[in-house]
């Protein structure tokens, strides 16, 4: 009698679990009534919080657009604030197949360094700059090798937006870097810059940094205010430097045995969406800086612009990043040249 409902147990918690598993899979779907066309889910996951532009842009535009288009054959599921895990997690996620879409960092630059060139510091201008750069020719050759060596094929830069320091204390010099402990991504270049600053630089991913702060393991981290505001860790800051030392671009991303599987016009309806939402994604971050700002100040946080001064001992403090960088890589200061050129 034990060994029956051992047995029945047994066969109840395998097909649960196989039940589950199928449903977790990459990109499997349903047949579409009447029609006998498979319906395929989408599931496109990332970190920032539900009110970050990046959320809103995929949400607006690219769910809508891929589910309208697509006559109900694809749908779109969003997954924001790290709810796929980190931002490693979920990469390796688009890669193995396990997650359809990712809309990642550069946390790939480790394998492919040519992803890393957008998060040079005080390499961009302004807006019109990146978006001139990343959107042409340049941005192409960036992301060539993202398919052969990852199994990921691009479909749109989107902005993250330039990089300011939020800390406890003000920064006014470059003095006040001085022994600050400065959370920053796990990325070769940020751990460089963040070191030539002369703050001592702690690796944590982004789904970490409100405790962290908040626990006083950090003083300080270094990210565009839009993402200070949407995550509230102005709750457990005090100052803002605007350095824009860095601009930080995220791209949409799509597991490539998933995408080649779809159909020709399934493919353009997926690019056409994902430009479309990171163009309106672009839009939003640019136009909301002052908007966040006031709302910042509104909220207790304090601003420092830097002065030329401090500007150019930022901007020389950092050319160790370029030194290593031209060092490792014999096409890194020919194309560091082109960028500025633009």
């Amino acid at each position: 009698m034990k060994k029956n409902k051992l047995f029945v147990f047994s066969t109840s918690l395998t097909l649960a679990m196989t039940f589950l598993l199928s449903g977790c899979g990459g990109g499997e779907g349903e047949k579409t009534s009447g029609t006998g066309v498979e319906k395929k889910t989408i599931k496109v996951a990332h970190y920032f919080a539900e009110n970050h532009p990046q959320n809103i842009a995929l949400k607006e535009k690219f769910k809508k657009m891929v589910e309208k288009e697509s006559n109900g054959e694809l749908k779109v599921r969003i997954y924001a604030n790290s709810t796929l895990g980190a931002e490693k997690e979920f990469y390796d996620g688009v890669r193995n197949g396990t997650i359809e879409m990712g809309v990642p960092g550069l946390i790939m630059q480790s394998d492919i360094p040519k992803m890393g060139v957008p998060e040079w510091p005080f390499l961009f201008r302004d807006y019109d700059h990146v978006k001139k750069v990343l959107n042409g020719p340049i941005g192409e050759e960036l992301t060539e090798d993202l398919d052969p060596k990852h199994g990921v094929t691009p479909l749109a830069w989107s902005a993250n937006g330039f990089r300011m320091f939020s800390s406890n204390r003000p920064i006014k010099s470059m003095k006040d870097f001085d022994g600050l402990r400065l959370r920053m991504p796990n990325i070769p270049n940020y751990i460089k810059l963040g070191e030539s600053l002369g703050a001592n630089v702690s690796p944590l991913p982004i789904s970490e940094v409100f405790t962290a702060l908040e626990q006083k393991v950090v003083d300080a981290q270094d990210n565009p205010i839009a993402t200070l505001r949407s995550s509230g860790w102005n709750e457990v800051q005090s100052d803002v430097l605007e350095s824009k030392h860095m601009f930080s671009p995220n791209i949409y991303i799509i597991n490539s045995k998933f995408y080649k599987g779809l159909t020709k016009e399934q493919q353009k309806i997926i690019q056409k969406a994902a430009k479309e939402s990171a163009a309106y994604e672009f839009d939003l971050m640019e136009k909301s800086y002052e908007d966040d700002k006031a709302y910042l100040m509104d909220n207790g946080i304090k601003f420092t612009k830097p002065d030329e001064d401090f500007s150019q001992k930022m901007l020389k403090a950092s050319q160790p990043v370029y030194d290593e960088v031209f060092e490792k890589n014999d096409w890194a200061k020919e194309l560091a040249g082109k960028i500025q050129a633009e």
